[in-house]
């Protein structure tokens, strides 16, 4: 039995290794997860897998979608008192973002420039949020100028998150080779539903039909499996595929 338990700790630091490798995270991890295989494993599912993974992500933006719904103008008001109060980099983040979500687009690219001029001009949070900032305002190219870079310089940064954001960048400004690339490497390497519909659009778009329908049912699998929550959350993304689909 102790050898049992030795090879799952082995086990579970082996798959985080892999991770760690994958997403390009600093070596010492390596070092960490080996030398202290049980507490490396769970030090390291706290501090980097679990605040990257789809299912953290999703939680996160669960409450959130309740909280707006509930008070949709509190983390704007919250955040801007918190900025007044104390006119910090980090509060100033913290009002862009929020400006973002709430749709007040001009005023969160402002504040994202600000913070980009800052303590947080290399910061991988500020750059991801302020190429959405200018993507969601009309600027589709300043994005790219930004998303390109942070892809190139840390491929381990939420990976997803920003191939999305770029691809659709790119398919905004009518580089749709290039956005159909970014869909297609988020969908390969994640599989996750909003990668898959953001394929599906583009394929319809492109009249690439054998992709179009590979994609469409997978999706239609997916979703006679999700809950009506999910369902809900996902409302938006599904809408505008039904309407490229009836459009189709």
């Amino acid at each position: 039995m102790p050898f049992l338990g030795l090879g799952l700790h082995l086990i579970a630091a082996i798959f985080f290794a892999v991770h760690a490798v994958r997403t390009g995270r600093p070596m010492v991890w390596l070092l960490i997860l080996f030398s202290f295989p049980l507490l490396g494993s769970i030090v390291y599912f706290a501090a980097i897998f679990l605040p990257h993974s789809r299912l953290e992500r999703q939680a996160r933006m669960a409450g959130h979608a309740l909280q707006k719904k509930l008070d949709p103008g509190r983390d704007v008001r919250e955040a801007r008192a918190a900025f007044d109060l104390t006119p910090t980099a980090h509060n100033q983040m913290r009002l862009a973002a929020a400006l973002l979500d709430a749709g007040q687009t001009a005023e969160a690219v402002a504040q994202y420039e600000a913070c980009l001029q800052g303590p947080f001009a290399k910061d991988a949070e500020a750059i991801l949020g302020a190429a959405r900032a200018r993507a969601a305002n009309g600027q589709p190219e300043a994005a790219i100028g930004l998303l390109e870079p942070l892809q190139a310089a840390q491929p381990g940064f939420r990976p997803e998150e920003t191939a999305l954001a770029l691809g659709r960048a790119y398919a905004a400004s009518g580089r749709q080779m290039e956005a159909g690339a970014q869909f297609m490497s988020a969908a390969e390497r994640f599989g996750g539903i909003e990668a898959r519909v953001e394929l599906a659009l583009w394929a319809l778009a492109s009249r690439d039909e054998a992709l179009a329908q590979r994609e469409l049912k997978e999706i239609a699998h997916a979703r006679r499996h999700m809950t009506a929550y999910t369902l809900d959350l996902h409302r938006e993304l599904f809408r505008r595929l039904d309407a490229a689909v009836g459009a189709h």
